[in-house]
């Protein structure tokens, strides 16, 4: 839409070709909180961003017969790879291509001179193995230092954010809460090398969706005290009238099953309940080690001729062995020599049952406790701890996991892209006619061994 008031003024007008910021979303094409506020800053601030948005000239328009097709005036297509034919034919990675990364090597300039080495005029080779590659780019020093001070820089955020977001109350404005939480994120990271300011700015918007908007209107409803309570789940009837339970739960109360939405269950015990928690894992990896075994003695010697075979019991297609089975087989054959070996084997299961039965017993006792203790905990808290437990260790955390996962993808990409040339180079053409000439001779040679001739 052009609009025409005060067309006499301009000397131009200014194109956006947005047509690359989108996600995909089944067979549509949908923009993202990134893509939405991308445009709109270009167009407020007229910025000129080459690839993305210009002004153009009333000339430059009158130049083109007036036809405005975004192609005209914006190349917003990617750059293309191209292949070097005399990197193909001599070997060597073209320099061009190296040159190509140079924001990378802006922010680690030594990382280029350890990847690679020069060849000849124009064209370098890769100084270190391929598949030291990721090693080599990830345990640099200027990329350590970058990461560094990447997550340097997002804990000066942090602690302002989480200051702010702390001192949310009941009746706060959610939509007022995201708009200047995210605007102070966006403008943290521009010009940050590497990183792009929107990339980063989407990863809240997500976890805003996902997450923080409910808890955000929980809070405004509630207050952080109210908000924190546990609520019971009850069971619904699915489409085919059987009950089921429509959602996860942190802790039971005898059959009823309890979750909070503020603070979830795990952030919970991870701050005040390990004891507790680590003792039921103890007695589930106990568990798990005795029922792995029983498991190999029934694969051992549970069939047709073995050991165990006596004490199985077939149901259908199911067979099992129960602990009333092996004590009757016991006491049936406890002076019988002709089963001795047999009595070793069975009763060595029947200590596995036992133990078995002990550690079921313990894993449940220790259930109880720990969803006792956070039934308990949960309304001991205090309006600081849920502050805390919420802005610090729930949205903050999760959001500092989200970005830091942006560190990686930039020594992901220029590990893929190092990788891609050094694999795309790394055999010149002669090399491989050479290759395919011995490999075509030992081809001939085994098929006139097996009598094959032309």
């Amino acid at each position: 839409m052009i609009d025409k008031q005060h067309a006499q003024a301009r000397k131009g007008i200014f194109l956006i070709d947005a047509s690359g910021g989108f996600a995909k979303d089944g067979p549509k094409n949908r923009l993202r909180a990134q893509d939405i506020h991308r445009i709109v800053d270009t167009w407020r601030k007229r910025l000129d961003v080459p690839g993305y948005a210009r002004m153009v000239s009333a000339a430059e328009i009158e130049k083109n017969e007036f036809n405005l097709n975004l192609t005209r005036y914006i190349d917003s297509q990617a750059r293309e790879d191209l292949q070097d034919i005399a990197g193909h034919l001599l070997g060597g990675i073209p320099l061009a291509d190296v040159d190509a990364l140079g924001a990378y090597w802006a922010v680690c300039p030594s990382l280029r001179r350890t990847l690679f080495a020069p060849l000849r005029k124009g064209y370098v080779q890769l100084a270190v193995d391929k598949g030291a590659i990721r090693s080599t780019i990830l345990e640099h020093t200027e990329f350590v230092a970058f990461v560094r001070g990447q997550e340097a820089h997002f804990a000066t955020w942090r602690q302002r954010a989480s200051k702010s977001l702390r001192q949310l109350e009941r009746a706060c404005q959610p939509k007022d809460v995201i708009a200047e939480l995210s605007e102070g994120l966006l403008e943290h990271y521009r010009g940050q090398p590497l990183l792009d300011a929107y990339d980063v700015y989407q990863k809240l918007m997500e976890y805003w969706v996902e997450t923080m908007q409910d808890d955000a209107y929980l809070i405004s409803a509630a207050g952080w005290i109210e908000g924190v309570v546990p609520r019971e789940i009850l069971q619904v009837k699915d489409k085919n009238g059987k009950l089921v339970w429509p959602e996860t739960h942190d802790f039971t109360s005898g059959r009823r099953r309890f979750r909070s939405d503020l603070v979830p269950g795990e952030l919970l015990i991870a701050k005040f309940l390990m004891p507790q928690q680590s003792r039921l894992e103890k007695a589930k990896l106990q568990l798990d080690r005795v029922e792995q075994l029983m498991e190999e003695q029934r694969n051992e010697h549970a069939d047709e001729g073995g050991l165990l075979e006596d004490v199985v019991e077939i149901d259908g297609d199911n067979s099992k062995i129960t602990a009333k089975a092996v004590k009757a087989w016991l006491r049936e054959n406890a002076d019988d020599e002709s089963t001795a070996e047999e009595r070793v084997a069975v009763a060595g299961y029947a200590a596995l049952q036992a133990q078995q039965a002990s550690l079921k017993s313990a894993a449940k006792e220790a259930t109880a406790e720990l969803h006792a203790s956070m039934a308990r905990r949960y309304r001991d808290l205090t309006s600081e701890d849920i502050r805390k437990l919420v802005v610090d260790s729930k949205w903050l955390e999760t959001l500092a996991r989200d970005v830091r996962g942006e560190f990686e993808r930039i020594g992901q990409r220029l590990t893929e892209r190092c990788g891609e040339l050094a694999e795309r180079y790394e055999a010149p053409l002669p090399e491989i006619a050479r290759r395919v000439e011995d490999l075509e001779g030992k081809v001939r040679s085994h098929l006139e061994k097996m009598g094959f001739a032309w």
